[in-house]
Order: C-alpha cells, then structure tokens, then sequence
C-alpha cells in the first residue's frame, strides 16, 4: 500500500492519516481565515482582523476538532453543500442513477460550466443516492493559493498538472496521472474529470480527444488496445445544466474581450474569485443527467469522443432560459420570459448577444442529435 500511496504522493488526495494536519494548516492560514470571515461574519468585524480571527480560529476548531478522516471530511461538505443548494437553486434533480452499480467505479466524464459546481452538485446526486462520491480531477492553476490546495485535497480532489511545458516532463506528467485514474478505478474509487479543459464559456459541450489520449497512456503500458482499454475505464457521460449559468457575465465578458482583443490573460485570483461567485450566484433549477457506460467499439480517441458528446448532449436538460434565447418562446411561461427579461437587462447591452448565444447552444446542438 505504501508504495501505492508514495507513486501519486504529489498528485493525489490527502488520505486518513494527513487530515489532521491538513485541518491544522488550515487554521493557521491567514489568508484562509480572512475569506471565511469576509464570507460570514459582520462587515464592522472584518476591520478588526486580530479580534475576528481568533472568533473565526475559535469556531473552526470547535467544528473540526473531532474529524479525522476523509469521510467525515466528505460529510462535513455535504453538510455546507446542502445549505448552498438551499440558498442558491429553485431546485436540484437528477436522471439516469438507476442505471448505475452501486458496487462498481465509474469514469464520469461531464461536460463543463463552473469550476467547482459540477463535481460538487454531481457527488450530491451519487451521495443523496447511497453511492460513493467520486475522485475530482482539477487543475494546478487553481492551487497557487495554498488553501485551496489543501481544501481540494481534503475533498479527494486529485492534480493535473497544466503547467508543465517541457514535452518530457509533460509525458511524464500525463503517464503518472493516466496510471493514477486507473489504479483508482482498479481499487474500486470513481473519478470525475471534465471532457476538456477549461469551462464551456460558449454554451459548446465538445469532448478533446487529447483527454482521451491521456488515459490511454496507461492501456499502452499494460498492452492493451485502444477499444479494449476503453471497456476497462466504465465510462460514463455525465449532462449538467444549470437554468441560470453560473459566471455568465464573467464568462461574456471574456470572450468579447477576446473577440476585439485576439487574447484574454486572467488578473491574479481571478479562478478563486470565479469559485466565489458560481457558489454564491443564484442558478435556479439544476439538472445532472447520468448517462450509460459506454459499451460500443470506440477503436479511436475521435470515436470516443464522438460517442461521449452525443451522451452529453442528446441527454442535456433544457431549461426556460436555452428555449427563450433560442427562439422557442411559445414552449414558456409569461413568468419566466419576464425573469429571464429582468436579469438580461442588468447585464451590460454589449454582452447581450454573446449571453443568448451562450444559452442557445445547447438546443441548438441537441437538434442536431434528434
């Protein structure tokens, strides 16, 4: 097992044995503490950091003073993920469970539209369904903050490394992380992993074939074929779609910027404030489609991919919103054409088109699988 443990040390989730101490350099974060208190004690209290973090230290302690493991860490975030669905969606629902085993680990691969949201809201399914959470696959250009790293690693998230850029160093990489999905999928854990890198911010669900590629890296080494290999991983599309996207604006506000610019570079912070605010923002109704694990002949990353996106899309499910933006009022109530009106209008005009092409893809790509 050690050796098992000390192959992924760099890569994988913290396990039982270093909760403890991941908790422990939580609380001494200052950083950390200082969002927590931003985020839920008074605004008059914020300017008195040396009396509000030791309120804050004083309180976490209280709460996380007996968890230990990683399950209790995972409970303990189901307890604040709750309270976020409470808050933040009309509602939550989900399709397509009951064509999973329980007994068996899947590869979810799902399509992409907030950076923590999508694994977070799909675990809440598996979890509210007596199944096991997943692995998430997240990227090292979210970890540079030193806690987030260690709130990630605690909530079995494991590493991609985006970073590197030597064609050596990048297969090596890509090996370690190929062997490291398998062998948790071998020691009965499911993964989550987005079908591409980045979020959708056009509304366009497209699976890289570069991903799939990466995780043939492992069938090489033990001689598999291509199709063969595929078989082995259990893969399962995964639809999430959300009524109100998450970071809309934002999102916009990008791809305008690299419309008229030809590039965009991300201000410092700016994916943990994008955490924040998909957390925060209101999404109204959200649904995650489950789809079959994949059992057709896929001899090709294309031909995978193929078959991964007409999961994908043929089982999104369109909400008020995708209908009106594309075209289709007549199926919508007077009610919502008014909210959908109402948030459009306290958006910037200049992000108009761009916010209705966004949520008139996915009707207009699902056509094309009817």
């Amino acid at each position: 097992m050690r050796s098992f443990v000390d192959k992924y040390a760099d890569i994988r989730p913290y396990n039982d044995e270093e909760v403890p101490a991941a908790l422990s350099r939580l609380l001494e974060d200052n950083d950390f503490i200082d969002v927590i208190a931003k985020h839920n004690a008074p605004n008059w209290l914020n300017s008195w950091p040396f009396i509000a973090r030791p309120l804050v230290r004083s309180q976490l302690r209280r709460k996380w003073g007996k968890i230990t493991t990683v399950e209790q860490v995972q409970q303990e975030v189901a307890g604040y993920l709750e309270l976020l669905i409470k808050r933040t969606t009309s509602k939550v629902t989900f399709s397509g469970l009951d064509k999973l085993d329980k007994s068996t680990s899947y590869l979810f691969i799902s399509n992409h539209r907030d950076i923590a949201l999508d694994p977070a809201i799909m675990n809440w399914g598996l979890h509210s369904h007596d199944m096991q959470t997943v692995r998430i696959a997240i990227g090292d250009n979210l970890l540079q903050v030193p806690y987030i790293n260690e709130l990630m690693r605690l909530n079995k998230s494991f590493i991609v490394k985006r970073s590197v850029k030597a064609p050596k160093e990048m297969l090596k990489a890509l090996s370690q992380l190929s062997g490291y999905i398998y062998d948790s999928l071998d020691t009965g854990n499911s993964i989550w992993i987005a079908q591409k890198e980045g979020r959708a911010k056009d509304g366009v669900d497209q699976t890289d074939p570069a991903l799939l590629k990466m995780l043939q890296l492992q069938g090489r080494r033990l001689k598999l074929s291509f199709e063969d290999y595929v078989k082995q991983l259990k893969i399962v599309p995964v639809s999430i779609s959300y009524q109100y996207e998450p970071c809309a604006v934002a999102k916009a506000k990008e791809l305008v910027h690299k419309q008229t610019h030809g590039e965009y570079v991300k201000a410092e912070g700016e994916d943990i404030e994008s955490i924040i605010e998909g957390m925060r923002s209101d999404k109204g109704h959200v649904h995650v489609s489950f789809g079959s694990p994949i059992t057709e002949e896929c001899d090709t990353p294309e031909a995978l991919a193929a078959s991964i996106d007409k999961q994908i899309i043929s089982q999104y499910y369109l909400h008020s919103t995708n209908y009106i933006a594309g075209g289709q009022e007549e199926t919508v109530s007077a009610e919502l054409k008014s909210e959908f009106q109402t948030r459009l209008e306290t958006i910037p005009s200049e992000l108009h088109q761009q916010i209705l092409a966004m949520y008139a893809e996915p009707l207009k790509r699902k056509g094309e699988f009817v």
